[in-house]
């Protein structure tokens, strides 16, 4: 036997569509869930402000001082006196100093009684170059120059070494080093115009002291003439 069904009423007609529509519902309903969001509720607090329009200010009463008004001027007198001045004023005449063309100047010296100094001019020549070097003391017996320059510098040393003292400031600081100076023998054998230039004050204070404590020489000589000779010296500082 054939069962006969009406096709409109098939409950599985249109199952797939509601299955669709239902799911796409429930996915739009959670989808709104996650996204929805709350906020916590402030007590707002009203304030209010009263102004006064008008703000009167009570100025305390200041007294005002009566200062009085300054005594009139002594009144002129009535009577005018003249008193005649009949002193006689000795005048002053200032005389002028002025000369004119006619004026005869004389002069009080004679041109003839006028001497006058020649200045020697000081030459200076170097030391390598000068004719007769400065002897130093000891050395004068010494004839030939290459001996009496051996001499000098031998003499120029040995008083270095016996007149040297390290600095102690110098010592406790471990200061050393070379201090270079120059001096010059002027024309009466005296040591001048010392120059020194050193890594240390210190130093350089005691090559000037040891340079200076140089006794006097024999100036040098170019040309039969006593001249100012340069002289160059270095100094070594060494702590061992």
């Amino acid at each position: 036997m054939q069962v006969k069904k009406n096709p409109k009423v098939d409950l599985n007609l249109n199952s797939g569509l509601y299955f669709v529509m239902g799911l796409a519902l429930v996915l739009f309903l959670t989808w709104r869930a996650l996204e929805y969001k709350t906020y916590d509720k402030e007590d707002l607090i009203v304030e209010s402000l009263n102004v006064i329009d008008e703000i009167k200010e009570e100025v305390p009463m200041t007294e005002q001082l009566k200062t009085l008004p300054p005594p009139p001027p002594p009144a002129a007198p009535e009577i005018i006196q003249i008193v005649e001045d009949n002193d006689d004023i000795e005048e002053t005449i200032i005389e002028s100093t002025e000369t004119d063309q006619e004026s005869v100047i004389e002069a009080p010296v004679e041109v003839d009684d006028i001497v006058v100094d020649e200045l020697e001019e000081e030459i200076s020549v170097p030391f390598s170059v000068i004719e007769n070097i400065p002897i130093f003391p000891g050395c004068e017996d010494i004839k030939n120059k290459k001996e009496q320059i051996a001499c000098f510098q031998k003499k120029i040393q040995e008083h270095v070494a016996k007149e040297f003292k390290y600095p102690e400031m110098a010592v406790e600081l471990g200061i050393q080093g070379k201090v270079y100076v120059q001096f010059a023998i002027d024309t009466k054998g005296y040591i001048s115009d010392i120059r020194v230039r050193g890594p240390d004050q210190n130093l350089e204070n005691e090559a000037t002291r040891i340079v200076a404590s140089i006794p006097k020489m024999t100036p040098g000589m170019q040309r039969g003439r006593a001249v100012r000779v340069p002289y160059s010296l270095p100094i070594s500082f060494k702590l061992e």
